[in-house]
């Protein structure tokens, strides 16, 4: 067995989880309104670079009917992130097909994600966000990691649909970070929006 086989078999396994726990849950994600609430108008992000070091507004990003904002721990060493970021990459043609593009932010530089986005063919925009600026300005830096903790100035993970006002519209989250909404949700998600204004 291939350590790739064994890479991608852990993948899936990870991604099967995934999607379970999610598609099981009967209650809300969580008891609290995780970042900024629905109906305003997502803070700005300034310029944060992309994996090829280009920096990027959030109108840079924008589809013509808005924006799937990704914010998730780290393409390097999250396991769980990974296997999400491969899932949402399989549906970006359906979300784009949409007036949709996706961009995904984290903490980590743009070395690491374009190391990850060229090894998995992502097809979608990653944005840089070293010191944790636009994660606190969300306010979604997960408390649990201290300074000195590799993960110190993660976001807790979560999905935001923008219009292309950059109102947010929709938000999908999880309490653990271990469970994430596959893709199928966020196009289900996007569906229900254009439903409604039909």
């Amino acid at each position: 067995m291939t350590t790739a086989f064994r890479t991608t078999s852990l993948v899936k396994l990870i991604l099967g989880f995934m999607v379970f726990a999610f598609a099981s849950s009967l209650e809300p994600a969580a008891a609290e309104d995780l970042g900024p609430p629905v109906g305003l108008i997502a803070p700005d992000i300034g310029k944060r670079p992309d994996q090829n070091g280009v920096p990027r507004t959030l109108a840079d990003v924008m589809g013509s009917k808005g924006l799937v904002l990704m914010f998730f721990r780290s393409a390097d060493w999250c396991p769980f992130c990974k296997a999400q970021l491969i899932d949402i990459n399989s549906g970006a043609a359906e979300i784009e097909k949409r007036g949709y593009r996706i961009a995904a932010l984290s903490y980590d530089s743009p070395e690491i994600t374009k190391n990850f986005a060229d090894q998995r063919n992502i097809s979608f925009t990653f944005l840089s966000d070293p010191k944790s600026e636009v994660i606190d300005l969300y306010k979604l830096r997960d408390p649990q990691y201290p300074p000195g903790n590799r993960a110190y100035g993660v976001p807790r993970p979560i999905i935001f649909i923008l219009d292309k006002n950059g109102v947010i519209r929709t938000k999908l989250y999880e309490e653990s970070f271990k469970v994430r909404p596959p893709a199928s949700a966020v196009i289900g998600a996007l569906d229900a929006l254009a439903a409604a204004k039909s």
